[in-house]
């Protein structure tokens, strides 16, 4: 008797939390099954025959208790940040604050990518590259990063979604059991696929054996590594993630210059090093929360989250699979350096992308502040804007958008300079590198770059969809993007020349922009509506 008095007590502690002062019994239902609680355990549990009697009960219990006393954490959240209300005059001041805050910050969360291109230029080595090997131990290694962040790019974007959402409403046993559901599920995932591709290349005999072992080998390891590093976004704290690179490359860099083991294995024992720090780092972060939550231990229903995320998965997937189809299309061209393999890494090409790619990596901090900005604000607009006046809410968000696609713009112009004088001055790549910029690294370079920018656009407009829950026109603009990318550098590669598969990711990228840019703006039109539509 004394357990079900309990169990009822946290029972109406959570829905106050989760839902406040429900408007009929059926709200309650409904948050009872968000709960993961179940009919049959209804009487053993709480001392009722139906799901639906315990339902009426709370209710009329939440109906007992003072109005005031039934502020859910929206609603508390919400009174908060009306009591700290800008007045109109500090918002320019607030933006800039946010865009001093935000974009070093975006920045900043891709240091581990530029520890890795740091170790690359000064050591001749990285956590997965090594600038020794020949051309078919890149195809395997480049190949099986690639594969790994493909596998997981999906898992990495449910994650951070339905993890974000328990974190976010203090359910944290409920964020824990979802992480590592989805870490298992996307090494399961990871292996099926292992296993489908080997089956294939033993009845077609594409590659040796040990190409393909290698090649899995570096795909497991990486799509692991993004895995559980996934939560460190959801969390709020990314910069374990560049600790956890940054002491593995340590160990890979030991491991290579003063042990004579092989450098497949000290690549291997790195990551697996990160690995290993990561979960470490996760769970002690995780400890203290789950000590002090009121979570319902019961875990969400699978195929909710399913349902829920479908959309995140395969939009995850697609994001790598169009950023790396023209780098296929460009390694399969070739005939004459293919002619022994299905594809085989090509260095020009390569070299080429990765100097394009530093447009990505400097405009991800407009990404991260445009965001932050359109969150901060979300918020604050709707409060001071009456319901008759929404067409001036709408105005101003557009106005934002605007504002922060200019700032895309300008911050591509400046690392198009910066590419630039790398690409041709005395102490950029040559220097570096000691030898000169090959001309089709060049052409590749200038077209990736633009590529890049127009990409950037349009996952910039996915994540504004993404805030109120509007995915699947994002994914259904990526779908198309990655038809066109495959068409328009498949034609190209094949019938002028294998670099011009270059032009399919600068098309494909244009198409997703143009095409986002165009939800984005039906979204802005009618955003009083998608707001209060996603809560």
């Amino acid at each position: 008797m004394r357990e079900i008095k309990e169990n009822i007590a946290r029972t109406t502690d959570q829905l106050i939390s989760k839902i406040g002062n429900p408007v009929s019994p059926m709200v309650v239902l409904a948050a009872l099954e968000s709960f993961g609680i179940r009919e049959k355990d209804v009487f053993k549990d709480f001392g009722f025959v139906t799901l639906m009697d315990l339902s009426k009960h709370l209710y009329q219990e939440l109906k007992n208790k003072d109005p005031k006393a039934l502020q859910n954490d929206n609603e508390r959240a919400k009174k908060r940040r009306k009591e700290k209300q800008l007045p109109v005059s500090s918002y320019l001041w607030v933006k800039t604050r946010l865009f001093a805050q935000f974009y070093p910050l975006g920045i900043f969360h891709l240091l581990p990518i530029f520890l890795q291109v740091a170790a690359i230029i000064i050591f001749g080595y990285s956590l997965w590259t090594f600038i020794g090997f020949n051309i078919v131990q890149s195809t395997a290694v480049v190949a099986g990063v690639i594969l790994g962040l493909i596998i997981s790019g999906g898992y990495v974007q449910v994650m951070g979604r339905q993890a974000s959402f328990y974190w976010h409403h203090r359910e944290y046993v409920k964020a824990k059991m979802v992480i590592d559901k989805i870490i298992g599920s996307g090494i399961k995932g990871i292996l099926y696929t292992f296993f489908a591709l080997a089956l294939i290349n033993f009845f077609l005999s594409l590659y040796p054996s040990s190409f393909v072992l290698i090649t899995l080998f570096y795909a497991l390891l990486i799509g692991m590594l993004l895995l559980v590093m996934a939560p460190f976004h959801t969390i709020k704290k990314r910069w374990a993630i560049s600790l956890a690179v940054m002491l593995a490359t340590g160990i890979a860099l030991a491991l290579h210059f003063y042990t004579s083991l092989n450098v497949y294995v000290t690549h291997w024992i790195g990551i697996a090093s990160a690995i290993l720090l990561s979960k470490a780092l996760l769970e002690y972060f995780f400890m203290g929360k789950k000590a002090r939550t009121v979570s319902n231990t019961i875990a969400p229903k699978q195929l909710m989250v399913i349902y829920q995320n479908y959309p995140y998965f395969f939009y995850g997937m697609l994001i790598y699979i169009f950023v790396f189809i023209d780098r296929i299309l460009a390694w399969s061209a070739d005939m004459m350096l293919t002619r022994q393999f299905l594809l085989l890494y090509e260095k020009d090409y390569e070299i080429g992308m990765d100097l394009a790619i530093l447009m990505f990596f400097m405009l991800a901090g407009v990404m991260e502040y445009a965001i932050a900005a359109f969150s901060k604000f979300m918020d604050v607009y709707q409060s001071n804007t009456p319901f008759s006046e929404r067409n001036n809410f709408n105005r101003r968000f557009r106005s934002m958008y605007r504002g922060h696609i200019a700032i895309l713009f300008i911050t591509a112009l400046g690392t198009a300079g910066l590419i630039y004088l790398v690409t041709t001055q005395p102490w950029g790549y040559e220097a570096q590198f000691g030898e000169t910029l090959n001309q089709l690294s060049v052409k590749v370079c200038i077209l990736g770059g633009i590529g890049y920018f127009f990409l950037t656009w349009g996952m910039l407009n996915s994540l504004y969809l993404f805030t109120l829950n509007r995915p699947k026109n994002a994914l259904n603009a990526l779908g198309i993007a990655c038809l066109v990318n495959f068409g328009v550098g498949f034609l190209l590669s094949r019938f002028v020349s294998y670099e011009y598969s270059v032009w399919g990711m600068l098309v494909g990228a244009l198409v997703f922009a143009g095409l986002t840019v165009k939800e984005t703006a039906h979204f802005f039109k009618r955003l009083d509506y998608h707001y209060y539509a996603a809560y």
